[in-house]
């Protein structure tokens, strides 16, 4: 192993792969592990992860590269992803994430020089009754307006 922890390659032998009666089952939710513990999958945890689960790495990758919730380059600590489709660009979510690239100082897809936040734009994170949406890691703020972005910038420095 190069890059997986002893107690994530644990995880995925002990609690991961038995769930699943077909290993490529087990490829997704080793993922969210690794994720879970690096922040993001680099290609060096696609190579671990196929050897945990005794599985081509292409495979591994086919399964990285098809979902856009998993990280292909590392992200800042709090990663703000905008929801850009139809019900919250409507709803003003370009304001939203022009109020966030100005109070970053960062554009779309750049992390903030101390590493603290990142700003994505995604298609939909499946809550259009409930736009705009902003997810922030694992957290969704709804109805999310430029003027709330200062608020939600200041819990999450105070939370850091």
């Amino acid at each position: 192993m190069k890059v997986l922890s002893d107690t994530t390659v644990k995880r995925i032998k002990e609690e991961i792969l038995p769930r699943y009666p077909e290993v490529t089952s087990a490829i997704l939710p080793s993922l969210w592990e690794v994720q879970r513990e690096l922040g993001w999958v680099s290609a060096d945890a696609v190579k671990d992860i196929a050897e945990v689960l005794n599985v081509p790495a292409e495979l591994v990758f086919d399964t990285l590269s098809f979902y856009t919730m998993f990280q292909k380059r590392p992200v800042g600590k709090f990663h703000i992803q905008v929801c850009t489709n139809v019900s919250c660009d409507l709803l003003g979510a370009m304001g939203v994430v022009e109020a966030f690239k100005k109070q970053l100082g960062v554009e779309v897809g750049e992390t903030t020089q101390d590493g603290m936040f990142s700003l994505s734009t995604v298609e939909c994170l499946g809550a259009c009754g409930e736009a705009v949406v902003v997810q922030i890691n694992d957290e969704y703020y709804t109805g999310v307006t430029p003027e709330k972005v200062a608020e939600i910038l200041e819990t999450l420095k105070r939370s850091a």
